[in-house]
């Protein structure tokens, strides 16, 4: 694939002439600027910024103004880059990861200082931990007070960088504005390298305020790495599965990512191999195929089998707590295991380490491994299943699957679906059929409140021609409401299913099942048809008898949309405890 990036554009005899001679203005004066009150009206520090964006390929960015970064987003009215405002800086992060997860482009996401910059860390978290590319870039203090001296400007940290070291792939600190090309650059290259990942560009106010005399920026380029494997460890890779017994692979988020579906399915059928896989991997795999195991991790049955297999391939996973059944999985046999995260790479279990791709992975092995004869492995999943499917009906869960099934249905083939942390959520990493890679989303990297919506809203922003759909509980629907203004100010097709059950309904179970009782899960909450109505935005309150009907009829309606279901919808029991 080519992106606009990887092509380094030279610019005209007249583009070079009126890089060299920009217009100058007079300069003007704003209230409260800080060290500086004085700016230009014509080029300064930030159209750098967004001239480097448009040249390494960005059309679209998110944020929130601050006064500190007003130089960057007074340069959006002189280019050409479409931006999305959000209410929440957080909010805004999320809708930039779901922008980076749905298009694979490295997502702009522009901040102020401070308290801006801080409310995007849980954001930015979730984007780390899903490998989602996101080029957060927000403002600083004037040079002078950078290094921690305590001038006592508005908003100043010790080290505003500190903070997001631990949570970003890498950090850039622009001083002069000559680095600002460069340093976004290196950040947009990091971002989009494998494994991608959000990073972090920060930018003094005084920078992005002064005038400025350097060429405009016309074209960059930053093509990321590629990360091949080793040809000796896949010829063993190769080696080990065409001669295994009963081969099995766990497919993760990295085959979603790097577009391997396609080889992963290939592969499997060469081997005659199960595949199950992981949660943040929905859809790599064809969920009714012969050889799919779904989606159970979270199944003591399917622990069983993935731990008799004598040759256990796992690709594009760590094999963390969610995808090894909290981690009571103990593999018997031999583990091969690509991953493009080095600092996944065996980090739970011994193994054959490949650090790479999982697409040029995945076609090394199949040009290497022989096919397997195993018509024993289409019985071995169909058994397995069944296991399953008896133990969910042994537990009165009739209400869930009827709900969950529902959405389904009522969801278009190929629209994606963004799902908070809420109960249906967790069924829905079990037992929803994504259909298609790369469009069920979830926050169950880093697990925090409020992703659903926000992220459906960047997505929605990334490809307008489907309608998206957001699951939050009441709980997680209190992070975002703010954002209904945003749905209705940019018309962004997202129908809001919030499933109302007057509080935390999972730490409500987890709670009694711990200590007898819940504590501080119990939540007074508004007419959530009525607020979205108070936005102009529809609303709908349904049951679970008619959702399929009302939720269908939101998604086909272009713009926002709100569903509200009154349920109290309950998890089917763990087998990790026993």
């Amino acid at each position: 694939m080519t992106h606009d990036h990887d092509l380094v554009l030279r610019p005209t005899t007249a583009q070079t002439e009126a890089a060299l001679n920009p217009p100058t203005r007079r300069p003007a004066t704003t209230p409260h600027g800080g060290a500086s009150c004085h700016v230009t009206t014509g080029r300064n520090g930030g159209d750098l910024v967004v001239e480097t964006l448009a040249g390494l390929g960005a059309t679209t960015v998110f944020g929130l103004p601050g006064q500190h970064a007003l130089g960057m987003f007074d340069a959006l009215r002189r280019s050409d880059l479409r931006y999305v405002g959000l209410r929440v800086e957080n909010n805004a992060g999320f809708a930039a990861d779901a922008y980076g997860r749905i298009t694979g482009e490295a997502a702009p996401l522009l901040l102020s200082t401070g308290p801006g910059a801080l409310t995007s860390l849980a954001a930015l978290q979730e984007a780390a931990a899903a490998s989602a590319p996101v080029l957060a870039i927000s403002s600083q203090v004037p040079t002078a007070g950078l290094g921690g001296g305590r001038h006592g400007y508005l908003h100043e940290l010790p080290d505003q960088a500190a903070s997001f070291r631990g949570v970003v792939k890498s950090v850039h600190t622009v001083r002069t504005q000559s680095q600002i090309p460069s340093a976004i650059a290196q950040a947009w290259k990091s971002a989009l390298t494998v494994p991608h990942g959000p990073v972090w560009v920060e930018i003094p106010q005084d920078v992005l305020l002064a005038e400025t005399r350097l060429p405009v920026v016309t074209a960059m380029d930053a093509t990321p790495d590629e990360l091949p494997p080793r040809p000796e460890l896949t010829a063993v890779a190769a080696h080990l599965l065409s001669r295994a017994d009963r081969p099995a692979i766990i497919a993760g988020g990295g085959v979603v990512r790097s577009d391997a579906s396609g080889k992963l399915l290939a592969l499997a059928e060469k081997l005659n191999a199960p595949v199950v896989t992981t949660f943040g991997g929905k859809g790599a795999f064809p969920w009714e195929h012969p050889l799919s195991l779904q989606s159970w991790l979270e199944d003591r049955h399917t622990t069983d089998l993935l731990e008799d297999a004598d040759v256990l391939l796992v690709v594009g996973s760590g094999l963390g707590e969610l995808s090894s059944n909290y981690h009571t999985f103990k593999p018997r046999g031999r583990v091969v295991q690509i991953e493009a995260d080095l600092g996944k790479l065996e980090s739970n279990h011994p193994a054959l380490g490949i650090h790479a791709d999982a697409r040029l992975a995945l076609q090394a092995l199949l040009e290497t491994v022989e096919a397997r004869e195993d018509e024993g492995a289409p019985q071995r999943v169909r058994t397995l299943l069944s296991k399953v499917a008896e133990r969910i009906a042994s537990q009165d869960l009739t209400l869930e699957q009827e709900v969950l099934a529902s959405v389904r249905r009522a969801l278009p083939a190929g629209s994606p679906s963004f799902w908070d942390m809420t109960i249906l959520a967790y069924w829905a990493w079990s037992a929803f059929d994504a259909q298609a890679p790369n469009t069920m989303h979830s926050a169950q990297g880093a697990g925090g409140l409020g992703y659903g919506f926000p992220a459906a809203l960047g997505a929605a922003a990334a490809d307008p021609t489907r309608p998206v759909l957001a699951v939050s509980g009441d709980g997680g629907a209190l992070y975002s409401v703010a954002e209904l203004a945003t749905a209705r100010q940019y018309g962004l097709d997202v129908t809001w299913l919030i499933v109302d059950d007057g509080g935390y309904g999972i730490l409500r179970e987890y709670m009694t099942d711990a200590f007898g009782q819940a504590t501080a899960t119990e939540l007074v909450r508004p007419d959530y048809v009525a607020l979205a109505e108070s936005f102009g935005v529809p609303g709908v309150r349904t049951t679970p008898e008619t959702l399929e009907a009302d939720l269908a009829k939101a998604l086909a309606e272009p713009g926002p949309s709100v569903v509200v279901l009154p349920a109290l919808l309950r998890m089917f029991a763990p087998t990790h405890l026993s």
